[in-house]
């Protein structure tokens, strides 16, 4: 003889049936986590290990971004546009920086070498207080024209995201070169005797 089916009432599957659908949901959203996390890993490894000074940056070749910014000093306004026809060196850097300390007697023998050519030197203050960048070439010397950009706009506009940064640009405006982080003195002189005509490139 059968044994007769053991029929449930509706109302004692429900929480069995409840449960089953919670685990479901959970696991989902443990896989939907995890997955998010797993990308996100991915592309900071990704981003970090991509050295910032062999990014290309879209200036390159092109016009470089007009500015006209008061001297750190307030004597005056350094226009970029008055420079067409010159090479031009831009240098962003900041006196908490080290690296930019680094840099500094690369750039003072750079420019004591050119200076007599026309070349000309400008320092962009970054993201610094007015009185620590003035005791910072106090203390460090350059006397070519150092550059207060309130806002950060030019900076902006250079993409700069970190000091030092330094473009080179040719006398037909267009940056030609951009280093991230400390030039040295053979990158100076050999990005700027290129610009002037004294060796192919």
């Amino acid at each position: 003889m059968k044994q007769a089916a053991v029929e449930r009432h509706p109302s004692a599957l429900a929480p069995e049936a409840a449960l089953r659908a919670r685990r479901r949901r959970g696991l989902a959203v443990v896989g939907v986590v995890a997955g998010g996390l797993a990308l996100v890993a991915w592309l900071l490894s990704f981003g970090l290990s991509r050295d910032p000074q062999l990014l290309r940056s879209p200036l390159l070749g092109r016009p470089a971004p007009e500015f006209a910014l008061p001297t750190l000093q307030g004597d005056g306004v350094v226009r970029l546009s008055d420079l067409r026809g010159r090479v031009v060196v831009l240098n962003f850097w900041a006196s908490w920086c080290a690296d930019c300390r680094l840099e500094h007697p690369h750039l003072l023998a750079a420019w004591d070498r050119y200076r007599e050519r026309g070349v000309v030197f400008l320092g962009i203050s970054f993201e610094d207080r007015r009185s620590d960048a003035l005791a910072y070439l106090r203390e460090l010397g350059g006397d070519w024209p150092h550059l207060w950009d309130p806002g950060s706009s030019t900076a902006l506009a250079y993409g700069v995201y970190g000091v030092p940064e330094t473009f080179f640009i040719g006398p037909d405006g267009r940056v030609a070169y951009k280093q991230v982080g400390p030039v040295d003195y053979e990158l100076l002189t050999s990005q700027i005797a290129r610009l002037l005509g004294e060796v192919e490139g």
